[in-house]
């Protein structure tokens, strides 16, 4: 039996790939539906348009007015306009710091109160000046505010209306979403002067192209790797599509032909951006407080305007307010493949696991083989012509006459010191990641990177004789950092399933790392298991992403320092020290 656990854990390690791969067949993915009957999506009549249309070319003509100037100043005339509506308006001043840059400014906000509600529940919509692109949101700024003005006629609302206009779509959101939870640090960011009730949904508006488009990209990723309940992405498709004509997306897939390749593509970039759990838009900062949100982008060159954007929101705002508690009846835990098509947690689930499984399994293989005695304990060793013949000789013995084997004693002091100090030594370079300023992150990185390569040998080096010459202690090193790598993703796949994957597949040679006789061969391996390391393995992600490493690394900061992304924790704190380990074993077990 105890030749079988590698062949199992190879196995887990395969049919977790495989699993995934075919969740895009129809066989295994379903069409979406709407669970919560009381959003009644695309059955009211929009009325948004006509005269509206007057109004909202009057605010982008201001808006465009105020470009190039300060925060304040702009924020002084919207308080104006607001306030002119009937708006109560309320301003909130913040202040990040992450990589040695600044981030500040001013939110602005309205709340309009519901005349047939009692304040106790609210629907944000947010339009930040700055869009996710970094460009000039006016169209989105001018129709929230054309929006507000609409809604505030209206008598049918049971929930107040929020209507927030950041300066950006980053940090802004953040710090007004951390106070009206009172979440924040009051150093950095002032709590707010109004306040509505309990957050029911939230839309955000990143309308930057100056154009008629062809259709709606949907952005509902959350930070880390958190969703938005599904009825709410329903709801808008059902809208969009079904009542107004209107194509929408996902994934910036904007021509999906329905195909295995595009169903298969969409799940991938969903995966990836959940995996990095950064913030998609300005959406992403409610999912954390159980705020179901949405990013709407306009693409393309079509037929629609800013009239049919606006009835898209209005249809929306009316789903959500007929309803009478929280979304809670869909997922909260999928992945889509198509606009109409997903796959819940119970079945994408078992992939990962299947690789958690694998560090597990092996853990507990080497953990019984390091408790036989030092002959059986040999890794890689044949045995001569006399000890075959010895052994077949004592099996041919009668029973009484056979020598009792005795389990030898395990000596776990190296061991657990080793795995110890590697994770103890992780807290290095999340702590310099996440606190040097942005000049110094390419040197640090690089420092980081030949001190990362260097440290196995050099541990290595200084190990005592015995753990370079004892079975035994290699394997239980492996067996304790393999535990703890397949503990920490099977517990991170029903957090956050995307990264818990990719971790695991690109981690997965760690498991079958065995010493090597030869020194060439050994660096040989050393080299080969050098192109998964964390450091390589973030170099060629921003590569692929088109960044620069500082740049990839400027953004995980500000994800650490402003989000309270933990992305950083899994590479650096589970990921790296595993590694670390196994480099050392590699290095270090020369003559077991």
């Amino acid at each position: 039996m105890l030749k079988l656990p590698p062949y199992l854990s190879l196995v887990c390690v395969l049919v977790g790939i495989l699993w995934l791969v075919l969740l895009p067949l129809d066989n295994y993915s379903r069409r979406t539906y709407i669970s919560e009957n009381a959003l009644l999506p695309g059955q009211v009549h929009t009325y948004f348009g006509g005269s509206e249309q007057n109004i909202f070319r009057a605010y982008r003509k201001e808006l465009d007015s105020l470009a190039g100037k300060s925060n304040h100043e702009i924020n002084n005339h919207l308080e104006l306009v607001l306030g002119a509506a009937g708006i109560k308006v309320g301003r909130q001043n913040y202040t990040y710091f992450s990589a040695g840059e600044r981030y500040g400014g001013e939110n602005i906000y309205g709340i309009l109160q519901a005349p047939r509600g009692d304040a106790t529940e609210a629907i944000v919509l947010v339009a930040g000046w700055t869009g996710v692109n970094g460009l000039f949101n006016a169209n989105g700024v001018a129709l929230a505010l054309t929006l507000a003005r609409y809604f505030k006629r209206w008598s049918l609302w049971s929930k107040d209306i929020i209507i927030l206009l950041p300066p950006d779509s980053r940090a802004g959101t953040q710090a007004w979403v951390d106070a009206y939870h009172d979440s924040h640090k009051p150093s950095s960011v002032a709590s707010l002067p109004l306040k509505s009730g309990a957050l029911q949904g939230a839309i955000a508006i990143d309308y930057t192209l100056n154009q008629r488009f062809e259709g709606v990209h949907i952005i509902y990723d959350g930070t880390n790797g958190q969703l938005p309940n599904l009825d709410l992405i329903n709801s808008v498709v059902n809208i969009a599509g079904g009542q107004m004509g209107m194509h929408t997306a996902i994934q910036g897939m904007q021509h999906h032909d329905d195909s295995y390749r595009d169903r298969l593509t969409t799940m991938l970039r969903g995966m990836l951006k959940q995996g990095l759990g950064i913030c998609a838009g300005p959406h992403s900062s409610f999912i954390p407080y159980h705020v179901d949100a949405v990013t709407l982008q306009p693409y393309g060159e079509g037929w629609h305007d800013e009239m049919a954007m606006g009835r898209v929101i209005e249809g929306t705002f009316r789903s959500l307010n007929n309803l009478l508690e929280h979304l809670h009846q869909s997922f909260f835990f999928y992945l889509l493949m198509q606009r109409d098509r997903f796959v819940s947690i119970g079945t994408y689930l078992p992939s990962a696991m299947l690789l958690a499984a694998n560090f597990t399994i092996m853990a507990i293989f080497l953990w019984v083989k390091s408790g036989q005695p030092a002959k059986a304990v040999q890794i890689g060793s044949a045995a001569s012509p006399e000890q075959f013949k010895e052994e077949e000789s004592k099996r041919n013995q009668p029973p009484r006459v056979q020598q009792s084997i005795t389990p030898s004693e395990r000596d776990l002091s190296i061991p657990l010191g080793i795995v110890a100090g590697c994770h103890a030594a992780s807290i290095v370079p999340l702590f310099v990641f996440n606190t040097v300023s942005a000049k110094v992150l390419p040197t640090s990185f690089a420092i980081f990177t030949c001190f990362s390569a260097l440290l196995p040998s050099i541990i290595s080096y200084f190990l005592p004789a015995s753990f370079k010459h004892g079975a035994q202690l290699f394997l239980l090193t492996k067996s304790l950092s393999l535990l703890v790598l397949g503990m920490a993703l099977a517990t991170l796949a029903t957090l956050n399933f995307s990264l818990a994957f990719l971790v695991g597949v690109i981690a997965s040679p760690l498991t079958f790392i065995q010493p090597c006789k030869t020194i060439l061969s050994k660096y040989c391996v050393a080299g080969l298991l050098s192109t998964v390391a964390p450091p390589v393995v973030v170099s060629s992600a921003a590569y692929v992403a088109g960044l620069t490493v500082a740049e990839f690394l400027q953004e995980a900061s500000f994800g650490w320092n402003v989000w309270a992304m933990y992305t950083p924790i899994v590479i650096w704190c589970i990921w790296w020290p595993a590694w670390l380990v196994a480099m050392i074993n590699l290095l270090g077990a020369t003559s077991v």
